[in-house]
C-alpha cells in the first residue's frame, strides 16, 4: 500500500514521496527493510532518534518522530506524540481486525478477566482469542510475547493474524505502559473493563494519579465512543473510573457488591465458599442467578463477573453467559490448582506479583486450609 494512502486514511498528509509502496512497520531499526515505516520514539533508556540514519540506511521510506528530530533521506512525519500517530498509520496498513475487541485494565485481574472472556465467548460458539500476559491465546493454543502489552507492531500483526485465522473475538490486556506508549492502538474497542487500581509502577509513573491517569487512557481515548465501560464498583477508585467513562461518551455497567442490579449491573448478592470453588449468587435486569464457580478466591469471582460484563456488553445473552461461568477453567499461574496431596488438600500456584495479590490471594486459601497456612 502507498505510503500517501496509508497517510489519507489516517487522517494526515504526506508531502512528498506519496507514492512509495510501504512493505512494513518497526521501531527496531535491526528489523527495518527496504520499504519500512519507522517509528523513532524517546524511550526511559534508549532513544529510538539515535538510529533514524541506520534506519533510513537500511531502507526506511518514513520516519515518524519528534518534530525536532533530524530525518534525512526518507519522509519525516513528525508530531509532537509520534507513538500516536504511528499507531494511527500502522493500524491502515495491518487492517482487518476481528470484529469485537474488548480490553481490560487494572493492577491486578488482567490475565484472568481476558482469559475468562476468552473462555466465555468460546463457550458461546465464537471463534474468540486474549492477547496478554500470558501470550496470544486462540482456540489452538498460546504463543508468548513476553509482554503484558506487546509493542505495537506485534500487536497489531497479531490482531491481524487473528482476523485471518477466523477469529471474530478479542480480549487483551491493557497496561498502563501499554496505554501510556499507544501500544494498543488501532483496532476497534467496543468495550473496555477497569478492575482496581493499587501501588504499581510508580518508578515509571511517579505518582499514583499518574498511573491512574494512565490507566485512563483506555476510557478516555481507546474505547470507541458510544461504547461500554465494566467496571468492577469494590475499588476505592472504581466512582472516579465510572465517572471518566461518562465523561468520555461511554455507557457504564457496574459489576459488583454495589452495582446496580438492572440492565446496567451485575450485582453480586452473596458467595459462600467451598472446597474446591464458590457459590455465588447475582441479580442482573430483574432476574438472581444460582451459579457454582469452579474457582477459589473472591477476586476470582470478581474477575470471572467482569468477564461476563464485558460478555454481556459486547452482545452475550444474560442467562447462557452466566450459566457458562460454571464451566469456567483455571487460568495459568492464577490460583491454579497444581495437584491434590495424599491427604486430600489441594496445592495451588499463584504468581502474585504485587502485595495486595499475594493477600488476595492468601486471603483466597484461607477459607480451604481452616486458617492455617
Amino acid at each position: 500500500m502507498m505510503l500517501g494512502t496509508l497517510a489519507e486514511k489516517a487522517g494526515l498528509a504526506v508531502v512528498s514521496h506519496c507514492g512509495d509502496t510501504v512493505t512494513g512497520f518497526a521501531i527496531d531499526h535491526r528489523k527495518v527493510a527496504p520499504g519500512t515505516v519507522f517509528g523513532a520514539f524517546r524511550g526511559a533508556n534508549v532513544n529510538g532518534e539515535d538510529f533514524i540514519p541506520a534506519a533510513v540506511a537500511a531502507g526506511a521510506i518514513c520516519v515518524v518522530a519528534r518534530p525536532e528530530a533530524h530525518v534525512e533521506g526518507a519522509v519525516h512525519i513528525a508530531d509532537a506524540e509520534p507513538r500516536r500517530v504511528f499507531a494511527r498509520i500502522a493500524a491502515q496498513f495491518f487492517a482487518p481486525f476481528p470484529k469485537t475487541v474488548v480490553a481490560v485494565t487494572g493492577t491486578n485481574g488482567k490475565t484472568s478477566t481476558v482469559e475468562m472472556t476468552r473462555q466465555l465467548w468460546r463457550m458461546a460458539g465464537n471463534s474468540a482469542a486474549s492477547i496478554g500476559t500470558l501470550g496470544v491465546t486462540t482456540p489452538d493454543g498460546s504463543v508468548s510475547t513476553g509482554l503484558t502489552t506487546p509493542d505495537i507492531v506485534t500487536f497489531l500483526s497479531n490482531m491481524s493474524g487473528l482476523a485471518r485465522e477466523g477469529v471474530s473475538h478479542v480480549a487483551y490486556e491493557a497496561s498502563s505502559h501499554g496505554l501510556a506508549q499507544f501500544r494498543g492502538e488501532g483496532a476497534e474497542v467496543s468495550a473496555g473493563a477497569f478492575t482496581n487500581l493499587s501501588r504499581d509502577h510508580l518508578d515509571y509513573h511517579g505518582t499514583m494519579e499518574a498511573y491512574f491517569a494512565a490507566k485512563m487512557r483506555l476510557f478516555d481515548e481507546v474505547v470507541t465512543k458510544g461504547g461500554t465501560a465494566v467496571v468492577w464498583v469494590g475499588d476505592p477508585l472504581s466512582d472516579k473510573g465510572c465517572e471518566r467513562a461518562r465523561g468520555g461518551g461511554l455507557r457504564v455497567l457496574t459489576v459488583g457488591e454495589q452495582a446496580s442490579d438492572d440492565l446496567m449491573g451485575v450485582r453480586l448478592l452473596a458467595r459462600i465458599p467451598t472446597q474446591l470453588g464458590q457459590e455465588i449468587e447475582i441479580a442482573h435486569d430483574g432476574q438472581r442467578h444460582q451459579i457454582v464457580l469452579p474457582l477459589i478466591g473472591a477476586y476470582q469471582a470478581a474477575n470471572a463477573l467482569v468477564a461476563a460484563g464485558l460478555v454481556l456488553a459486547t452482545g452475550g445473552e444474560p442467562a447462557a453467559t452466566f450459566d457458562a461461568l460454571a464451566r469456567l477453567q483455571p487460568v495459568r499461574g492464577r490460583l491454579e490448582r497444581a495437584a491434590i496431596a495424599r491427604s486430600g488438600a489441594p496445592i495451588y500456584v499463584d504468581y502474585a506479583h504485587t502485595p495486595d495479590a499475594l493477600e488476595a490471594a492468601i486471603a483466597a486459601l484461607s477459607p480451604h486450609v481452616n486458617g492455617r497456612l
